[in-house]
């Protein structure tokens, strides 16, 4: 195992166990533990070690407030990289729901082997414009490294007034490692396109699922109608942003009857179905949804409802896997936690989020890889091969 790796496991298993050490945020959170995996008897034990060690060998006098709020970051960090640890303005700010002139730079993340990871570009943006792309890394955030802080902080980096500059430390297969500087500011999500195909193909081109896409989704589809095609390929390739109902509202237009996604909570229960709404439906011809690795959320609510019905085909790369529900649970101090508490999921209930790479996103029933499309696997020998 390589020393990154080494320090990463030993990080978060100090940082769970001075988390833990905290009786009463344990039992707050003690319904979120991994059971029957851990054994919190045996763990508090070692963190009550830890602990102590930090108090009597420690060279100076620790600060616990700093201890904790570090603990926290750590704990959320090994769940997934959408549960976060919120300090208290940012609590404030979450459940105000406030908004700013702050602007972003138009690009959907995740976080992959503790980096920084694009799943998608918004086409337009000012990433699109400033080169980013698909599959990279982002080592730094102007001299802050993306390892050290969630996906949720990351986020926020990237906010900031319009017209402004932010400087990405890129890491990118096949290439040497480049500073990316994208100036923030608005863009427009395009609408939806469609052609027709030599032999009465249909073509729905995807750029987002936001609230209000599927209405325009849905002119598409009766267009493209009046128009005679017996086919229609909805490609929702890099289509990484939107909304679960979005999704729903689409896979019905094609597909009339029975169940089209749903949401999973804590042991696999089904809190939630979307069922097809017979009178919603439009179009009874072939289908084929086109994917790859920056589909991910939405756009797989639609492919796995195309695939689980048996309507037609998936073409393509398994999707980037993706949908969470969050919840915020504010703690003594003021501080929080944003956990997942519900997963996306397909008809036949696979979530969309899964721990191992191989296990998440929809597999295509028609499998065509690019080459050129760096896997999420290959970002550790991306790192390692910068490091030599």
């Amino acid at each position: 195992m390589s020393f990154r790796g080494k320090f990463f496991i030993v990080m978060v298993s100090v940082a769970i166990s001075l988390y833990a050490v905290f009786g009463g945020i344990l039992r707050n959170f003690s319904s979120f533990a991994q059971q029957p995996i851990n054994d919190a008897g045996a763990q508090i034990r070692i963190f009550e070690s830890v602990l102590q060690h930090i108090q009597n060998d420690y060279v100076d006098e620790p600060n616990l407030e700093k201890v904790r709020a570090g603990a926290l970051r750590g704990l959320a960090y090994g769940l997934d990289p959408y549960s976060s640890y919120l300090t208290a303005d940012q609590v404030k700010d979450f459940q105000a729901k406030k908004t700013t002139n702050l602007v972003g730079i138009g690009a959907e993340f995740s976080q992959v082997s503790s980096y920084l990871y694009v799943i998608s570009v918004t086409k337009n943006s000012p990433a699109e414009k400033a080169g980013l792309k698909s599959g990279d890394v982002i080592e730094y955030i102007e001299n802050k490294a993306t390892r050290d802080v969630s996906l949720y902080d990351a986020r926020q980096l990237l906010l900031g007034e319009a017209n402004s500059k932010v400087n990405l430390r890129v890491l990118r297969a096949g290439s040497k490692p480049q500073t990316i500087s994208v100036v923030r500011g608005g863009y427009k999500i395009p609408e939806s396109e469609i052609r027709v195909e030599a032999g009465k193909v249909g073509v729905i081109k995807v750029y987002s699922l936001e609230t209000g896409e599927a209405k325009d989704i849905r002119s598409r589809v009766q267009e493209l109608s009046k128009q005679g095609v017996q086919k229609i390929i909805l490609d929702l390739r890099g289509v990484a942003a939107g909304e679960i109902t979005e999704a729903v509202e689409v896979a019905n237009l094609f597909i009339k009857d029975g169940n089209l996604a749903q949401i999973i909570g804590r042991e696999n229960k089904v809190t939630q179905t979307f069922t097809a709404d017979a009178a919603k439906h439009l179009f009874d011809g072939k289908v084929i949804a086109l994917i790859d690795l920056g589909t991910s959320g939405a756009a797989e609510v639609i492919a796995a409802a195309v695939l689980d019905r048996q309507r037609g085909d998936v073409v393509g790369e398994r999707s980037f896997g993706a949908g969470t529900v969050q919840q915020l649970f504010t703690l003594r101090g003021g501080d929080g936690m944003l956990l997942t508490t519900a997963k996306w999921a397909s008809p036949t209930g696979k979530t969309f989020l899964a721990a191992e790479r191989a296990d998440s996103g929809v597999k295509p029933s028609v499998e065509v890889k690019r080459p050129d499309t760096p896997e999420p696997l290959e970002v550790e020998d991306l790192i390692d091969q910068k490091e030599k």
